[in-house]
């Protein structure tokens, strides 16, 4: 089968041949049809993402297809069946073993290509919007990033359960589309300060929860906005890790600072998270209430496209086709 890895000396993925996998127990063989792009994968490409132990060197954190091969123990699915699922690694390539548990349904009112773009964000935004960040109905998140995969994700999401998004955004036609997904203010961070404008039209601490994957300088700012009993959640740094905090006003207003990181996660605890999105979301979609947002697609052949298209301007998941 064709796979991209990475290749360090071309500081980019490269196509290689590889056997295509057997599933040992307890997982599947897909054949993909298609696999998301995520940031991750442009850093692994260029070898600034480690591997975790014993995971596939071949890119990818998501991919769709169909079910070819069953291991044994695997009662849930069956040859035939069309699925999406989260990976520790192996989405860009024509076949991938997954733990069976990490599979999802492809849902019936999208295409194959179009559920590919569901798991890295939908249970990344699960996990720390609503798991981390406990957000509730009628309370209003922040979401730095807003048209990215994982930011216009959240918008849907937290829009369709009752809660009021907000988000920044690096261009005037990026608010736009926020807005059309549901946010209920957007702010292009390129020509205003987000606080000023937040804390204008909103109120001084009126935010419950942020999700922050852009680190350096927005940390202080982002606790600013905070309301009492906030919850700011880290998943990047864009921007830097390292940071001064004056932890003061965290407890002053019994707010918390949290953060994860999906990708390691063990297989017991990424299968609870599967679970737990397809009893919460899936209705969302199958109600088209949610729908991921796509960018454009590009060829398997086309991957170093697709990491280039993907380090510039796009609204929505960037895909990979087979």
């Amino acid at each position: 089968m064709k796979a991209v890895v990475a290749d360090p000396a071309q500081s980019g993925p490269v196509i290689i041949d590889r056997p295509v996998p057997t599933p040992a127990a307890g997982e599947v063989l897909i054949k993909i049809a298609a696999a998301g792009v995520n940031g991750a994968d442009l850093s692994q490409a260029k070898g600034r993402y480690p591997v975790p132990p014993g995971a596939t060197d071949i890119l990818g954190l998501e991919a769709s297809g169909e079910i070819t091969a069953i291991g044994d123990g695997v009662r849930q699915w069956r040859v035939g069946d069309k699925v999406c699922a989260l990976l520790v690694g192996g989405g860009y390539a024509e076949y991938v073993n997954v733990p069976a548990v990490q599979c999802l349904p492809a849902p019936q009112n999208l295409s194959l290509v179009e559920a590919a773009a569901l798991p890295e964000c939908v249970i990344t935004v699960w996990l720390n919007v609503f798991e981390l960040g406990a957000l509730k109905p009628g309370e209003r998140v922040l979401l730095h990033g807003g048209s990215s995969g994982i930011g216009t994700t959240a918008i849907q999401i937290a829009h369709a359960l009752g809660s009021r998004p907000y988000v920044t955004v690096g261009s005037a036609e990026k608010g736009r589309r926020c807005i059309e997904l549901g946010a209920m203010l957007a702010v292009d961070y390129q020509k205003q300060d987000f606080v000023e404008i937040i804390e204008r039209d909103i109120g001084k601490a009126s935010i419950d929860v942020i999700l922050d994957m852009v680190g350096g300088d927005y940390v202080a700012r982002d606790i600013r906005l905070l309301g009492q009993g906030g919850r700011l959640v880290m998943i990047a740094a864009k921007q830097g890790s390292k940071i001064e905090l004056d932890y003061q006003t965290l407890t002053e207003k019994d707010a918390r600072l949290t953060g994860s990181r999906l990708r390691p996660r063990p297989i017991p605890e990424k299968g609870r998270l599967v679970t737990a999105v397809r009893k919460a979301v899936w209705p969302l979609i199958e109600d088209g209430k949610f729908k991921p947002i796509i960018d454009k697609t590009f060829p398997l052949a086309e991957v170093a496209k697709a990491h280039d298209y993907m380090a510039g301007s796009h609204i929505g998941k960037i895909l990979l086709t087979l």
